[in-house]
């Protein structure tokens, strides 16, 4: 599948249904380069996660155990993975008039017994983070690793999907309309989560902070 046709793809069933689903999306070299980089990252590039922002953030490892490293173009594979990012943003503007502005992302590490409890990735209404995407770095992922991410309708305790951290799969979705979980990873689980924000800027606030 080319770019052009994945884009289409994921333009349509986000039109359709506010989320996709798609194997063996990322490109085959993209997927090698990012599983070997998170693979060789110092420890002390990984920070533990948390939950919030800025004053609001904070670590509470009931709720959320990975550790992360967000991505930026000081590498080859970080270039290439921002540009990728970036032509999917520009698809996705011209097809759906989103008005998709700016891009973060953040290498995971999710260790034996690590998890993520049902969390949304935005609230309603505050216009930050408006898409979320989710890649996978496992070549080797079975089914006994554990580690899937549950996608919940807004407003109910049943999953509408079960996604297994696979190499290469894609998943995207609003991230105002729909709760998710991570479910303990029983091996060393790798992924990139990424968020799509809009510009809300004004006179008085630049917005992405900086």
């Amino acid at each position: 599948m080319s770019s052009s046709e994945l884009f289409d793809r994921i333009a349509h069933e986000i039109y359709q249904q506010g989320y996709c689903v798609i194997r063996q999306a990322l490109p085959e070299k993209l997927g090698m380069a990012l599983a070997r980089e998170v693979r060789t990252l110092p420890d002390d590039r990984f920070s533990r996660a948390g939950i919030g922002r800025q004053a609001d953030y904070q670590n509470v490892e009931t709720i959320r155990r990975d550790e992360i490293c967000w991505i930026d173009n000081s590498t080859p594979a970080g270039q290439e993975w921002l540009l990728w990012t970036d032509g999917l943003k520009q698809a996705l503007n011209r097809r759906l008039f989103l008005g998709l502005f700016s891009f973060e992302s953040h290498y995971a590490h999710y260790r034996e017994g690590d998890f993520y409890k049902v969390h949304l990735d935005a609230f309603r209404g505050q216009q930050n983070r408006v898409l979320t995407v989710v890649t996978y770095l496992n070549p080797d992922w079975t089914d006994n690793d554990g580690g899937e991410l549950l996608i919940y309708p807004e407003k109910s305790g049943v999953p509408l999907l079960t996604v297994q951290p696979e190499f290469g799969t894609l998943v995207v979705f609003l991230s105002e309309e729909f709760p998710h979980e991570v479910l303990p990873a029983r091996a060393d689980r790798y992924s990139i989560a990424g968020w799509y924000r809009i510009n809300t800027s004004d006179r008085n606030r630049v917005d992405p902070e900086l």
